[in-house]
């Protein structure tokens, strides 16, 4: 069977494995990443600088061969630069117009950084494009071929005016810096991308984003739920709102899509309980992401414990067996008899805790083997400063 022959769930599991091979720790973001562009809705990344989240983009866009539009937006953007500059010929000849090619209104795939800080032009005609697929210009109504736009902040918006756009983005994900422990192979998978960058090689696209948008036509046949699914919903709405968490009625409906998106890419008929881990992102601040995943995890876990088979790293960390490994490297570096500077000897303890943090939240029989050994360790490590005898 070949590529293009291939069920497109298939083909869009391999483009989540190729984003998965190069972007280190990001396999949760991905996952989302794909359910917002097989549902068309879109999603906002919120962290710091230098996370990856304009490479991400860029390397999705790349795989499902789709029209790609990326800009940094500031207070002093002007519309011409996002929507495109006017067209001088036709506004001789009395009609005002943009010249829309290769800009936002014309392409599939969008990235916005910054988003939150552009203007209330730029911030009101992104609103109709958002909601509608549409973009008026001159009076002329323009039909965009979106499927999802990521948009990117370093912080959620304080600012209430923003709030209309930021509920816009059904999916809230955090992109944050990896974990010390994480260090040597993002330095390896960093060069792979850097050497790649400056060769100029482009990944070869698996999905075309016509597909994408055939599907979305055809996505009401997806949505359909069973009775003991949409009960389990119901009780985790109510539970969300009665901790506070602000979740309305519309974007309770419009989850539903994610819900889909999701069992869709696992080949999946109807949507199960592994898909509410897409609720641990629909947060309205940042503090309210300890709050829902207190209360999605406990469902997840109960669904795997019963489904082991099921489980996903995305969904719920770190893979045991990386974080086995990582304990072997750092053990290595302890106990290779080399001296050790404080900064050394401080990052390879700092790992360890995080190490131990991450164990803590994995119920896998060999997690708690590992958190034995990394407690063995740090004992050993507080007792001497030679290591040699742990």
């Amino acid at each position: 069977m070949t590529m293009a022959s291939s069920p497109l769930h298939d083909r869009l599991k391999i483009v989540a494995g190729s984003l998965e091979r190069q972007f280190l720790g990001k396999d949760e973001i991905i996952r989302l990443l794909m359910i917002a562009v097989v549902a068309g809705e879109h999603c906002v990344l919120l962290g710091p600088p230098g996370t990856a989240k304009s490479a991400l983009i860029r390397s999705l866009a790349e795989l499902l061969q789709a029209q790609y539009f990326e800009y940094l937006l500031t207070r002093f953007t002007e519309p011409n630069e996002i929507f495109g500059p006017v067209d001088i010929a036709a506004f001789r000849e009395g009609i005002y117009r943009r010249n829309t090619a290769g800009m936002l209104p014309e392409a599939e795939v969008v990235f916005l950084d910054e988003v939150f800080k552009s203007n209330s032009a730029i911030l009101n005609a992104l609103l109709t494009l958002l909601n509608e697929r549409k973009y008026t210009s001159g009076g002329q109504v323009i039909k965009c071929p979106l499927i999802s736009v990521f948009a990117a902040s370093n912080e959620v918006p304080g600012d209430e005016t923003l709030n209309a756009v930021f509920d816009r983005f059904l999916l809230r994900v955090h992109s944050d810096n990896l974990d010390a422990y994480h260090f040597n192979e993002l330095l390896q998978r960093g060069i792979q991308h850097e050497v790649r960058q400056m060769s100029g090689e482009v990944l070869q696209p698996i999905v075309a984003a016509r597909e994408l948008a055939d599907l979305g036509r055809a996505f009401g046949g997806r949505m359909n739920f069973t009775d003991a699914f949409l009960s389990a919903y119901k009780g985790l709405v109510f539970q969300i709102r009665a901790e506070g968490v602000s979740l309305s009625d519309r974007r309770v409906v419009k989850m539903l899509k994610l819900f889909a998106a999701s069992s869709f890419l696992d080949g999946r008929a109807t949507a199960d309980s592994s898909d509410f881990f897409v609720l641990k992102h629909i947060w309205n601040n940042q503090d309210q992401a300890a709050i829902l995943e207190g209360i999605v995890t406990p469902v997840l876990e109960a669904f795997f414990r019963e489904h082991p088979d099921r489980r996903r790293v995305g969904a719920l960390g770190v893979g045991v067996e990386a974080l086995a490994a990582e304990i072997d490297r750092i053990r290595q570096i302890l106990t290779g008899g080399a001296a050790l500077g404080d900064v050394q000897l401080f990052s390879q303890l700092k790992a360890l805790g995080e190490i131990k943090t991450a164990l803590s939240s994995l119920t896998d029989v060999r997690a708690r083997e590992l958190e034995s050994r990394v407690s063995q360790l740090l004992e050993a490590s507080f007792r001497s400063g030679r290591f040699a005898q742990i």
